[in-house]
């Protein structure tokens, strides 16, 4: 009887240290103390065979292998775990960054052209500065307001791995969609001289069946976009946003397109953009990504001269 409890114990000694040991030190003491539990029966009495011998001391080895491989799976688990987390959080980190990059540098940019427009006008018609100084505010308020969503979006996605999918569904609801877009063209048309047209062609119930996901990169494509017109080509005259519900092959698609005219003042080179140009936007080889992983396309490129067209065509099935 008490040797049965002492191989109990070494095959549980041998789970443990499969489990919880460093890898070479675990390997050596796992044979050891397969030795050991393969071998203490013999302490008390030998079998009378060889055969038997041979049989009794396999069916402990194999006991010991078993517990062994237990300890293994359950290292294997455990690590899966901690890869799994440790996936999430940078996926939250990469879409902090992007949100950041999106939203608080198109906020912040609007921030900017109106400081400078204030410069220009404040001298020659002050009356009109508490104006820009009131759109100053709401545009450092919305700035302040997308920072604490992300970082709401951090935390709802650190509580994920805990809670588990019902905090995953609460950062889905907080994500920006089709409605939003209206509200970030009215602020780049009030920050700017150029004149902004915004064109949803929306068919009933059309645009609500547009997917949260897509949704949302449709609005992310028009904040990138904006964002680098206001800092590549600000004195662009016109920008004309759509946002279009249609088909393709008989697919329903979601078509969202930002186009600036050429700029009033071009820089040398030829480049509406510069030596910065829309090309070289991380924002945009991001927002590739995104879409891609949709099974949408993105273009991007030059148009009419000096312009620029920044289009997604998104399928919604």
């Amino acid at each position: 009887m008490v040797t049965l409890v002492e191989i109990a114990g070494l095959l549980l000694l041998i789970c443990l240290v499969a489990r919880y040991a460093e890898t070479r030190q675990a390997v050596v003491l796992c044979v050891v103390l397969g030795v050991l539990a393969s071998t203490a029966l013999f302490r008390l009495q030998i079998p009378p065979t060889a055969t038997e011998t041979a049989a009794q001391g396999a069916f402990f080895a194999l006991v010991a292998v078993a517990a062994a491989a237990t300890g293994g799976a359950l290292r294997r688990l455990e690590t899966r775990r901690f890869q799994a987390v440790h996936e999430a959080r940078l996926g939250q980190r990469l879409q902090l960054a992007g949100d950041l990059h999106d939203f608080v540098a198109h906020d912040v940019s609007g921030v900017v052209a109106l400081a400078q427009a204030a410069q220009v006008i404040g001298a020659e018609k002050p009356e009109k500065l508490l104006l820009l100084l009131q759109q100053i505010e709401a545009c450092g308020l919305q700035a302040l307001g997308s920072m604490d969503r992300t970082v709401g979006i951090l935390r709802s996605g650190d509580a994920t791995a805990v809670l588990g999918r019902e905090a995953a569904d609460e950062t889905q609801r907080e994500c920006h969609g089709l409605d939003d877009i209206a509200d970030i063209v009215d602020r780049f048309r009030a920050a700017g001289p150029a004149d902004v047209r915004l064109i949803v062609d929306r068919s009933g119930e059309e645009i609500r069946r547009v997917p949260r996901e897509v949704a949302s990169t449709g609005h992310r494509l028009v904040v990138e976009a904006l964002t680098n017109i206001r800092r590549h080509a600000g004195s662009t005259p016109s920008v004309t946003v759509s946002v279009v519900v249609g088909s393709e092959r008989s697919q329903p698609v979601l078509t969202v397109s930002v186009i600036n005219g050429p700029p009033r003042v071009i820089e040398p080179g030829g480049s509406p953009f510069g030596d910065r140009g829309h090309h070289r936007s991380t924002g945009l080889e991001e927002l590739a990504g995104r879409v891609r992983a949709l099974g949408g396309t993105l273009e991007f490129g030059v148009h009419g001269g000096h312009g620029w067209r920044v289009t997604a065509h998104l399928p919604m099935d």
